[in-house]
């Protein structure tokens, strides 16, 4: 049997899958853990394993690989990865992100590995970019990427057929690019910034500088609320922004989108991120496609399962 898991700053999910089977059993899920020692995390999701495997009746030492789709960036340490996720480890940004603990790095390689034989463990947009080449919207292509708006802002690329990972797994961070000025205190990220993507745009940001929930925010939008839709507006200007430099800087055939913030309102966003793109810089742009996840809500879920396939 095979674990996969998916760890973002909002939720842990885990689910089983038999070798040679895309079908996920016995799914998982918790708020993630950020309180305690810095291996929390870690062991939440072994304790979510050994859950699964009772579910689905199997032993746990019948799991010989685990998949780790996470939120990064990564650093290493002896070796194995640990999470400097901003909307996990509370150091990062320091007290006024309002996380419950003060981890620099959250442990998640070496725990598992003193377990299971067979570990890996990517960061989830790049394990979903894997997922959507091989079974959802970017089939068949060489010069894509995959974005999640979702908790935060993360991006998985592809260029000429290989998928970028850089020197610590770490390719693909554009979420904590500059796209516009912005230095109020409520766009810190949790990384630090003041002013980035994530810090702008991300779901918890939305939260932060709007006081009001992403989903009730876009749900207004959606509605038909002037002021939400002028919100969203400025919104889809600081993503849009961001995708347009991934196009023209990797000439790129076509991104997936997903996360949960997109997902959940894709029908009024992604024509105004497409307009983002359409018209500037033709020889570039011209033919770009923005497209829905095709493995939907559950890409996070496969991109865990890419890992190990």
């Amino acid at each position: 049997m095979k674990a996969c898991v998916d760890i973002g700053g909002t939720k842990v999910a885990v689910s089983l899958a038999e070798p040679g089977s895309r079908e996920l059993i016995a799914r998982q899920q918790e708020p993630t853990a950020k309180s305690g020692a810095n291996d929390a995390v870690a062991v939440q999701v072994m304790r979510l394993i050994d859950v699964a495997c009772s579910e689905a009746g199997v032993r746990p030492d019948s799991i010989e690989g685990v998949g780790v789709s996470s939120a990064g960036p990564f650093v290493m340490n002896a070796g194995c990865v640990e999470l400097a996720s901003p909307n996990i480890c509370g150091g990062l940004a320091g007290p006024a992100r309002g996380l419950p603990n003060d981890w620099m790095t959250a442990a998640i390689e070496a725990p598992l590995r003193q377990r299971f034989r067979q570990v890996r463990v990517e960061n989830d947009a790049l394990a979903a970019l894997e997922a959507e080449r091989r079974w959802g919207a970017l089939q068949g292509l060489d010069h894509c990427a995959y974005v999640t708006w979702s908790t935060g802002v993360g991006v998985g690329l592809c260029v000429d057929g290989r998928a970028l990972r850089g020197k610590n797994g770490n390719a693909g961070h554009a979420g904590h690019t500059f796209v516009a000025d912005d230095d109020n205190a409520a766009a810190l990220c949790g990384c630090g910034n003041v002013g980035d993507v994530e810090g702008l745009a991300a779901g918890n940001a939305i939260a932060r500088r709007f006081d009001q929930p992403a989903a009730e925010l876009l749900g207004a939008a959606s509605a038909g609320d002037a002021h939400a839709l002028a919100t969203t507006d400025a919104l889809c200007r600081v993503m849009g922004r961001m995708l347009y430099n991934l196009i023209v800087t990797l000439d790129l055939q076509r991104i997936s989108l997903g996360g949960s913030v997109f997902w959940n309102n894709r029908d009024l966003l992604l024509p105004r991120l497409q307009a983002q793109i359409d018209g500037k810089l033709k020889p570039l742009t011209d033919g770009v496609l923005l497209v829905p996840a095709g493995l939907g809500d559950s890409v996070g879920d496969y991109g865990a399962l890419a890992l190990l396939d």
